[in-house]
Protein backbone atom coordinates (compact mmCIF):
# COMPACT_ATOMS: atom_id res chain seq x y z
CA UNK A 1 0.00 0.00 0.00
CA UNK A 2 1.02 3.21 -0.07
CA UNK A 3 1.88 4.37 3.07
CA UNK A 4 0.10 4.76 6.64
CA UNK A 5 -3.86 5.79 6.42
CA UNK A 6 -4.40 9.37 7.62
CA UNK A 7 -7.80 9.19 9.92
CA UNK A 8 -10.79 10.18 7.61
CA UNK A 9 -11.51 14.45 8.14
CA UNK A 10 -14.65 14.15 8.40
CA UNK A 11 -15.24 11.42 10.64
CA UNK A 12 -12.32 10.93 12.46
CA UNK A 13 -11.43 6.97 11.78
CA UNK A 14 -8.41 6.18 9.24
CA UNK A 15 -10.60 5.74 6.31
CA UNK A 16 -10.49 2.30 4.52
CA UNK A 17 -10.20 0.74 1.24
CA UNK A 18 -14.48 0.47 1.32
CA UNK A 19 -14.49 4.08 1.98
CA UNK A 20 -12.38 5.00 -1.06
CA UNK A 21 -14.68 2.49 -3.34
CA UNK A 22 -17.47 4.51 -2.29
CA UNK A 23 -16.07 7.69 -2.97
CA UNK A 24 -14.79 6.52 -5.83
CA UNK A 25 -17.42 4.57 -7.45
CA UNK A 26 -15.75 1.57 -8.19
CA UNK A 27 -14.79 -1.87 -6.80
CA UNK A 28 -12.73 -2.52 -3.51
CA UNK A 29 -10.68 -5.22 -5.87
CA UNK A 30 -10.74 -2.24 -8.58
CA UNK A 31 -9.20 0.18 -5.44
CA UNK A 32 -6.94 -2.41 -4.71
CA UNK A 33 -5.51 -2.84 -7.99
CA UNK A 34 -4.59 0.43 -8.33
CA UNK A 35 -3.24 1.39 -5.24
CA UNK A 36 -0.94 -1.75 -5.63
CA UNK A 37 -0.28 -0.47 -9.09
CA UNK A 38 -1.44 -3.28 -11.21
CA UNK A 39 -2.60 -3.51 -15.26
CA UNK A 40 -5.81 -3.92 -15.85
CA UNK A 41 -7.41 -0.03 -15.12
CA UNK A 42 -8.04 2.22 -17.74
CA UNK A 43 -6.13 5.47 -16.27
CA UNK A 44 -9.30 8.13 -15.85
CA UNK A 45 -10.70 5.41 -13.38
CA UNK A 46 -7.22 5.25 -11.85
CA UNK A 47 -6.85 8.92 -12.03
CA UNK A 48 -10.49 9.13 -10.03
CA UNK A 49 -9.63 6.47 -7.73
CA UNK A 50 -6.16 7.97 -6.90
CA UNK A 51 -7.90 10.94 -6.70
CA UNK A 52 -10.59 9.41 -3.88
CA UNK A 53 -7.92 7.89 -1.58
CA UNK A 54 -6.10 11.58 -1.12
CA UNK A 55 -9.55 13.57 -0.59
CA UNK A 56 -10.42 11.02 2.08
CA UNK A 57 -6.85 10.91 3.36
CA UNK A 58 -6.01 7.14 2.30
CA UNK A 59 -2.95 8.46 0.50
CA UNK A 60 -0.99 11.94 1.19
CA UNK A 61 -2.02 14.03 -2.12
CA UNK A 62 1.82 14.08 -3.30
CA UNK A 63 0.96 10.45 -3.85
CA UNK A 64 -1.68 11.08 -6.83
CA UNK A 65 0.81 11.81 -9.63
CA UNK A 66 3.36 9.60 -8.11
CA UNK A 67 1.21 6.83 -8.29
CA UNK A 68 -0.87 7.25 -10.94
CA UNK A 69 0.67 4.91 -14.10
CA UNK A 70 1.94 7.18 -16.94
CA UNK A 71 0.06 4.82 -19.68
CA UNK A 72 -0.99 5.99 -22.71
CA UNK A 73 -5.00 6.44 -22.66
CA UNK A 74 -6.14 4.79 -26.08
CA UNK A 75 -8.25 6.87 -28.04
CA UNK A 76 -9.93 5.48 -30.95
CA UNK A 77 -10.60 7.46 -34.59
CA UNK A 78 -13.81 5.73 -36.17
CA UNK A 79 -13.97 7.14 -40.02
CA UNK A 80 -16.50 6.02 -42.63
CA UNK A 81 -14.54 3.75 -45.28
CA UNK A 82 -14.61 4.43 -49.28
CA UNK A 83 -13.58 6.93 -51.65
CA UNK A 84 -13.75 10.65 -49.88
CA UNK A 85 -9.86 11.49 -50.01
CA UNK A 86 -10.11 13.97 -47.15
CA UNK A 87 -11.24 11.51 -44.49
CA UNK A 88 -8.55 9.08 -46.32
CA UNK A 89 -6.01 11.57 -45.54
CA UNK A 90 -7.54 12.62 -41.76
CA UNK A 91 -6.95 8.97 -40.85
CA UNK A 92 -3.44 8.99 -42.08
CA UNK A 93 -2.38 12.16 -40.60
CA UNK A 94 -3.70 10.87 -36.93
CA UNK A 95 -1.18 8.17 -37.32
CA UNK A 96 1.25 10.19 -38.84
CA UNK A 97 0.96 12.70 -35.84
CA UNK A 98 1.29 10.26 -33.10
CA UNK A 99 3.91 11.97 -31.52
CA UNK A 100 1.51 15.07 -30.97
CA UNK A 101 -0.71 12.42 -28.85
CA UNK A 102 1.46 11.09 -26.96
CA UNK A 103 2.69 14.50 -25.94
CA UNK A 104 -0.64 14.52 -24.25
CA UNK A 105 -1.07 11.51 -22.87
CA UNK A 106 -3.31 9.36 -25.71
CA UNK A 107 -2.32 6.46 -28.39
CA UNK A 108 -4.57 6.99 -30.97
CA UNK A 109 -5.70 4.15 -33.26
CA UNK A 110 -7.73 4.80 -36.89
CA UNK A 111 -10.16 1.76 -38.07
CA UNK A 112 -12.62 2.52 -40.82
CA UNK A 113 -15.91 1.13 -40.65
CA UNK A 114 -18.36 0.70 -43.62
CA UNK A 115 -20.07 3.95 -44.64
CA UNK A 116 -23.76 5.31 -43.88
CA UNK A 117 -24.59 2.21 -41.66
CA UNK A 118 -25.99 3.40 -38.14
CA UNK A 119 -25.79 0.07 -37.03
CA UNK A 120 -22.16 -0.66 -38.24
CA UNK A 121 -21.67 2.69 -36.38
CA UNK A 122 -23.15 1.84 -33.67
CA UNK A 123 -21.75 -1.59 -33.23
CA UNK A 124 -18.11 0.19 -33.56
CA UNK A 125 -19.21 2.31 -30.97
CA UNK A 126 -19.83 -0.97 -28.56
CA UNK A 127 -16.96 -2.31 -29.82
CA UNK A 128 -14.35 0.20 -28.97
CA UNK A 129 -16.04 0.94 -26.26
CA UNK A 130 -14.92 -1.67 -24.28
CA UNK A 131 -11.12 -0.98 -24.80
CA UNK A 132 -10.89 2.38 -25.45
CA UNK A 133 -10.50 5.53 -23.45
CA UNK A 134 -12.22 7.57 -25.41
CA UNK A 135 -13.60 7.57 -29.08
CA UNK A 136 -13.72 10.57 -31.66
CA UNK A 137 -16.40 9.36 -34.92
CA UNK A 138 -17.84 10.89 -37.77
CA UNK A 139 -21.39 10.98 -36.75
CA UNK A 140 -24.11 9.92 -38.45
CA UNK A 141 -27.95 10.87 -37.35
CA UNK A 142 -29.72 7.79 -35.45
CA UNK A 143 -31.37 6.85 -32.67
CA UNK A 144 -28.86 3.37 -32.68
CA UNK A 145 -25.80 6.04 -32.75
CA UNK A 146 -27.33 8.38 -29.95
CA UNK A 147 -28.69 5.29 -27.93
CA UNK A 148 -24.50 3.97 -28.45
CA UNK A 149 -22.99 7.65 -27.68
CA UNK A 150 -25.33 7.74 -24.38
CA UNK A 151 -24.32 4.34 -22.93
CA UNK A 152 -20.61 5.07 -23.15
CA UNK A 153 -21.18 7.90 -21.62
CA UNK A 154 -22.77 6.78 -18.91
CA UNK A 155 -20.02 4.01 -18.17
CA UNK A 156 -17.28 6.78 -18.83
CA UNK A 157 -16.23 6.89 -21.81
CA UNK A 158 -16.15 10.03 -23.29
CA UNK A 159 -16.87 10.29 -27.43
CA UNK A 160 -16.07 13.41 -29.71
CA UNK A 161 -17.61 14.02 -32.91
CA UNK A 162 -15.65 14.84 -35.95
CA UNK A 163 -16.60 16.94 -39.00
CA UNK A 164 -20.42 16.32 -38.30
CA UNK A 165 -22.54 16.01 -34.78
CA UNK A 166 -25.36 13.93 -33.83
CA UNK A 167 -28.24 16.09 -31.29
CA UNK A 168 -29.38 15.25 -28.17
CA UNK A 169 -26.30 12.82 -27.23
CA UNK A 170 -24.19 12.97 -24.66
CA UNK A 171 -20.71 13.46 -26.68
CA UNK A 172 -18.27 15.90 -24.99
CA UNK A 173 -17.23 17.83 -27.71
CA UNK A 174 -17.48 18.62 -31.51
CA UNK A 175 -14.89 19.32 -34.07
CA UNK A 176 -16.46 20.49 -37.01
CA UNK A 177 -17.57 23.88 -38.61
CA UNK A 178 -20.74 25.76 -38.52
CA UNK A 179 -22.33 23.43 -41.16
CA UNK A 180 -25.39 25.58 -41.89
CA UNK A 181 -23.09 28.67 -42.24
CA UNK A 182 -20.85 26.73 -44.79
CA UNK A 183 -23.90 26.07 -46.64
CA UNK A 184 -24.02 29.53 -46.55
CA UNK A 185 -20.86 30.20 -47.50
CA UNK A 186 -20.98 27.74 -50.69
CA UNK A 187 -24.36 29.21 -51.82
CA UNK A 188 -22.65 32.85 -51.58
CA UNK A 189 -19.60 31.89 -52.90
CA UNK A 190 -21.85 30.14 -56.21
CA UNK A 191 -24.37 33.06 -56.34
CA UNK A 192 -21.20 35.77 -56.79
CA UNK A 193 -19.54 33.41 -59.60
CA UNK A 194 -23.11 32.89 -61.96
CA UNK A 195 -23.51 36.53 -61.60
CA UNK A 196 -27.00 38.37 -61.81
CA UNK A 197 -28.82 36.72 -64.74
CA UNK A 198 -31.43 33.88 -63.83
CA UNK A 199 -29.66 30.20 -63.69
CA UNK A 200 -30.09 26.79 -62.03
CA UNK A 201 -27.49 25.12 -59.66
CA UNK A 202 -27.96 22.14 -58.03
CA UNK A 203 -26.44 20.24 -55.36
CA UNK A 204 -24.77 16.82 -54.63
CA UNK A 205 -24.72 15.13 -51.07
CA UNK A 206 -23.10 12.33 -49.55
CA UNK A 207 -26.08 11.66 -47.31
CA UNK A 208 -28.50 13.90 -45.82
CA UNK A 209 -28.67 11.00 -42.85
CA UNK A 210 -25.71 12.94 -41.77
CA UNK A 211 -26.41 16.38 -40.07
CA UNK A 212 -22.92 18.32 -41.17
CA UNK A 213 -24.77 17.66 -44.87
CA UNK A 214 -28.14 18.43 -43.89
CA UNK A 215 -27.17 21.44 -42.22
CA UNK A 216 -25.24 22.78 -45.70
CA UNK A 217 -28.12 22.13 -47.53
CA UNK A 218 -30.12 24.02 -44.95
CA UNK A 219 -27.88 27.14 -45.22
CA UNK A 220 -27.56 26.78 -49.15
CA UNK A 221 -30.82 26.75 -49.65
CA UNK A 222 -31.95 29.83 -47.19
CA UNK A 223 -28.86 32.01 -48.63
CA UNK A 224 -30.58 31.49 -52.23
CA UNK A 225 -33.74 32.11 -51.09
CA UNK A 226 -33.08 34.80 -48.73
CA UNK A 227 -30.41 36.52 -51.39
CA UNK A 228 -30.45 35.45 -54.75
CA UNK A 229 -34.48 34.68 -55.84
CA UNK A 230 -33.15 34.84 -59.53
CA UNK A 231 -30.93 31.12 -58.99
CA UNK A 232 -33.37 28.02 -59.22
CA UNK A 233 -32.07 25.28 -57.22
CA UNK A 234 -33.78 22.33 -59.60
CA UNK A 235 -32.25 19.21 -57.21
CA UNK A 236 -30.69 17.30 -54.56
CA UNK A 237 -28.85 14.08 -55.26
CA UNK A 238 -27.28 11.84 -53.34
CA UNK A 239 -23.67 10.57 -53.88
CA UNK A 240 -22.59 8.62 -50.82
CA UNK A 241 -19.61 10.27 -51.39
CA UNK A 242 -18.49 7.62 -53.51
CA UNK A 243 -16.57 8.70 -56.75
CA UNK A 244 -18.74 6.49 -59.44
CA UNK A 245 -21.67 7.36 -58.00
CA UNK A 246 -21.36 10.72 -57.89
CA UNK A 247 -20.09 10.90 -61.70
CA UNK A 248 -23.60 9.49 -62.20
CA UNK A 249 -25.48 11.74 -60.51
CA UNK A 250 -23.46 14.71 -62.55
CA UNK A 251 -24.01 12.89 -65.81
CA UNK A 252 -27.53 13.17 -65.33
CA UNK A 253 -28.13 16.56 -63.45
CA UNK A 254 -26.24 17.63 -66.98
CA UNK A 255 -28.51 15.56 -69.29
CA UNK A 256 -31.59 16.61 -67.43
CA UNK A 257 -30.52 20.67 -67.19
CA UNK A 258 -28.42 21.31 -70.11
CA UNK A 259 -28.11 24.96 -69.31
CA UNK A 260 -27.02 23.86 -65.33
CA UNK A 261 -24.95 26.81 -63.84
CA UNK A 262 -23.44 25.66 -60.75
CA UNK A 263 -23.17 22.78 -59.03
CA UNK A 264 -22.75 22.91 -55.11
CA UNK A 265 -21.20 19.05 -54.28
CA UNK A 266 -21.57 18.93 -50.29
CA UNK A 267 -19.84 16.26 -49.07
CA UNK A 268 -16.91 13.91 -50.91
CA UNK A 269 -16.38 11.92 -54.29
CA UNK A 270 -15.26 15.54 -55.22
CA UNK A 271 -13.23 13.60 -58.51
CA UNK A 272 -16.74 11.95 -59.72
CA UNK A 273 -18.12 15.32 -60.10
CA UNK A 274 -15.50 17.08 -61.96
CA UNK A 275 -14.66 14.26 -64.26
CA UNK A 276 -17.96 14.26 -65.50
CA UNK A 277 -17.99 18.10 -65.84
CA UNK A 278 -14.33 17.74 -67.79
CA UNK A 279 -16.43 14.35 -69.78
CA UNK A 280 -19.30 16.84 -70.66
CA UNK A 281 -16.77 19.54 -71.59
CA UNK A 282 -18.32 21.97 -69.02
CA UNK A 283 -15.38 22.69 -66.65
CA UNK A 284 -15.20 26.09 -68.02
CA UNK A 285 -18.82 26.88 -68.56
CA UNK A 286 -20.17 25.33 -64.94
CA UNK A 287 -19.10 26.79 -61.44
CA UNK A 288 -18.07 24.51 -59.08
CA UNK A 289 -17.76 24.69 -55.34
CA UNK A 290 -16.93 21.73 -53.06
CA UNK A 291 -15.61 20.87 -49.64
CA UNK A 292 -12.16 18.94 -48.59
CA UNK A 293 -8.79 20.24 -50.21
CA UNK A 294 -7.16 17.21 -51.24
CA UNK A 295 -4.68 15.93 -54.32
CA UNK A 296 -7.98 15.78 -56.68
CA UNK A 297 -9.58 19.29 -55.46
CA UNK A 298 -6.21 20.92 -55.46
CA UNK A 299 -5.68 19.48 -59.44
CA UNK A 300 -9.39 20.77 -60.14
CA UNK A 301 -8.34 24.61 -58.65
CA UNK A 302 -5.27 24.67 -60.97
CA UNK A 303 -7.10 23.57 -63.91
CA UNK A 304 -9.98 25.48 -63.71
CA UNK A 305 -12.65 22.97 -63.24
CA UNK A 306 -13.21 23.49 -59.91
CA UNK A 307 -13.85 27.51 -58.58
CA UNK A 308 -13.56 27.28 -54.70
CA UNK A 309 -13.24 24.30 -51.83
CA UNK A 310 -14.19 24.85 -48.24
CA UNK A 311 -11.75 23.23 -46.22
CA UNK A 312 -11.08 22.11 -42.50
CA UNK A 313 -7.50 22.20 -41.76
CA UNK A 314 -7.12 18.00 -40.68
CA UNK A 315 -3.86 19.48 -38.63
CA UNK A 316 -6.18 21.91 -36.88
CA UNK A 317 -8.63 19.20 -36.24
CA UNK A 318 -5.81 16.83 -35.20
CA UNK A 319 -4.37 19.45 -32.77
CA UNK A 320 -7.69 20.22 -31.29
CA UNK A 321 -8.38 16.30 -30.64
CA UNK A 322 -5.42 16.18 -29.21
CA UNK A 323 -6.28 18.93 -26.47
CA UNK A 324 -9.83 17.29 -26.03
CA UNK A 325 -8.90 14.43 -24.90
CA UNK A 326 -5.95 15.33 -22.42
CA UNK A 327 -8.39 17.87 -21.24
CA UNK A 328 -11.11 14.96 -20.63
CA UNK A 329 -8.14 12.42 -19.01
CA UNK A 330 -7.04 15.67 -16.71
CA UNK A 331 -11.03 16.29 -15.57
CA UNK A 332 -11.20 19.74 -17.19
CA UNK A 333 -13.82 20.56 -19.26
CA UNK A 334 -13.10 18.92 -23.13
CA UNK A 335 -13.60 22.36 -24.72
CA UNK A 336 -10.76 24.15 -21.73
CA UNK A 337 -8.30 26.27 -24.45
CA UNK A 338 -9.60 24.57 -27.33
CA UNK A 339 -10.73 27.33 -30.41
CA UNK A 340 -13.89 26.21 -32.39
CA UNK A 341 -12.55 25.29 -36.14
CA UNK A 342 -13.13 28.17 -38.79
CA UNK A 343 -13.36 27.19 -42.33
CA UNK A 344 -10.63 28.03 -45.27
CA UNK A 345 -12.23 29.18 -48.65
CA UNK A 346 -9.35 27.94 -51.23
CA UNK A 347 -9.32 28.95 -54.42
CA UNK A 348 -6.26 28.49 -57.21
CA UNK A 349 -4.95 31.92 -56.71
CA UNK A 350 -4.28 31.21 -52.80
CA UNK A 351 -3.75 27.39 -53.03
CA UNK A 352 -1.15 26.69 -50.03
Amino acid sequence: MLGEALEHPETGRRPTIVDVARHAGVSTATVDRVLNGRQGVRAPTVQRVMKSAAELGYVEEGALSAATPQTLANISFLLPAGTNRYLVHLGRSIIEHTSLFQKHGIKPTVEYIKSFSPEALATALQKHGRSAEGIAFMALEHPAVREAVNKLAARGVPTVTLISDIANAQRSAYLGLDNRSTGRLAGYLIARFVGKAPAKVAMIAGSLSYRAHEEREMGFLHVLKESYPHIEVVGIREGHDDETMNYRQMRMLLSQHPDLAGIYNIGGGASGVGKAIKDARREHSLVFVGHGLTPDTRAFLIEGTMDAVITQNPNDTIARAARVFKNLRDGLPADEDVEPLRSEVIFRENLP
